[in-house]
């Protein structure tokens, strides 16, 4: 039964080809039984050929509306010229006015039902009821033109009931799409967020590593003490690295259940600190100072602060050059968290930090600028008068809207 239903929907124009077969055989039923009686007022070809004229307008009324509304107009406008008068195939006037205020043009609609209100007071006036007063007379013109208002109105009703849905459908295909939008941005900023946290972790303690290991390899033979000492710290440093790595992947798993403790919580302004005698471990000396009263932060601002210390850190013993110093500055004021950090070196190539990077590098920069700008914060990088590189930052308590 779905299946016939199915078939049906897809092939209207048969439907109404069998409903126009039904209407022709019972027109011409009624034409050849009432047709002695109905001599004086049409010929019973001309009775049959309204039949078939209305028939087909039956049947093609989906696929063309607007034509077959002209047809069945002319058609009603050559019976009362000819004298022909209505039979059970004018039905079809009804069918076709309901169908265009359904699914035709705006004009074919309006035509269908300034005509249907027209049917009726010619009708009555070219074949009026005979025995019949006046007020009898307006009384079947009323009654003969209600089916034509209400032909219109449902299909008026049926047009706007789709256009209804058919809105509903396109925004809810919107919503789908601005759903698949906000979900590929927010895919795409967890990545770039997890992709700044790699190359920090990674960068600041592969960095720690080699110049401890460097200092090891120098100093194995004639202090055996102190290579002892670098190797411990690159162990520290090794297995700190890892943790935040593995953290970090754990964002990466889904479906997976994470046991309390498995990762290490996100670093914070106290632990600048621990950072800043790392470094001082690794053979960078850095100035470290605190200025304000120490309160608890946001943690994004917090793990912004963190990491920017570490980057600045970082491209310091990167591109320093050999007996540079550092200087940390974390000012607390009553809106936000000031960042100030300095080194004597030569400082970084021009194109890091005024580009963005060239040829791959200068990311730690551009990932600076990201994580200021996601706390509302500002940023500003470059060479530092008398020599040497600065990184000022002001990351406010509230994100800007």
């Amino acid at each position: 039964m779905q299946r016939l239903y199915d078939f049906l929907r897809r092939h209207p124009t048969w439907v109404d080809s069998f409903w126009a077969v039904v209407l022709l055989g019972i027109s011409g039923a009624s034409t050849f039984k009432l047709g002695a009686a109905q001599a004086e007022h049409g010929t019973r070809a001309a009775m049959l050929a309204v039949s078939v004229v209305m028939s087909v307008v039956v049947a093609l009324r989906r696929r063309f509306p607007e034509p077959m509304l002209l047809l069945a107009a002319a058609t009603g406008l050559a019976q009362l010229v000819l004298d022909v008068e209505t039979t059970v195939a004018n039905f079809a006037m009804l069918v076709i006015v309901f169908t265009n205020a359904a699914v035709g043009a705006r004009w074919a609609s309006r035509f269908g039902l300034y005509a249907g209100l027209c049917a009726a007071p010619l009708a009555e006036i070219r074949w009026p009821q005979q025995q019949s007063s006046f007020p009898g007379h307006i009384a079947i013109v009323l009654f003969q033109t209600v089916p034509f208002v209400l032909a219109w109105v449902l299909g008026d009703s049926m047009r706007t009931r789709r256009a209804y849905f058919a809105q509903l459908e396109e925004r809810a295909a919107r919503l789908e799409k601005e759903r698949e939008a906000q979900a590929k941005v927010a895919v795409a900023a967890e990545r770039a967020r997890i992709a700044r946290e790699l190359h920090d972790v990674v960068a600041h303690n592969v960095s720690v590593m080699v110049v401890q290991a460097d200092g090891a390899a120098y100093v194995l033979d004639a202090a055996p003490d102190q290579a002892k000492k670098a190797l411990e710290t690159i162990s520290s440093t090794g297995r700190q690295a890892l943790a935040e790595m593995r953290r970090l992947l754990g964002v990466l798993r889904t479906g997976e259940h994470k046991e309390v403790g498995e990762y290490v919580p996100q670093p914070d302004v106290e632990q600048i600190d621990d950072l800043v005698e790392q470094c001082r471990s690794s053979g960078l000396p850095v100035d470290f100072k605190v200025e304000g009263t120490p309160r608890p932060l946001p943690s994004g601002v917090e793990l912004t602060a963190y990491r920017i210390v570490q980057e600045a850190l970082t491209n310091t013993r990167k591109h320093g050059g050999p007996n540079t110093g550092a200087s940390v500055r974390l000012v607390y004021f009553d809106d936000g968290l000031g960042l100030l950090v300095e080194d004597d070196g030569k400082g970084a190539p021009h194109e890091m930090y005024e580009e963005g990077g060239a040829d791959g590098q200068g990311h730690g920069l551009i990932g600076m600028r990201e994580r200021v700008g996601m706390v509302g914060g500002t940023l500003d990088a470059g060479p530092r008068p008398g020599g040497g590189f600065r990184i000022s930052a002001l990351l406010p308590l509230k994100p800007a809207h």
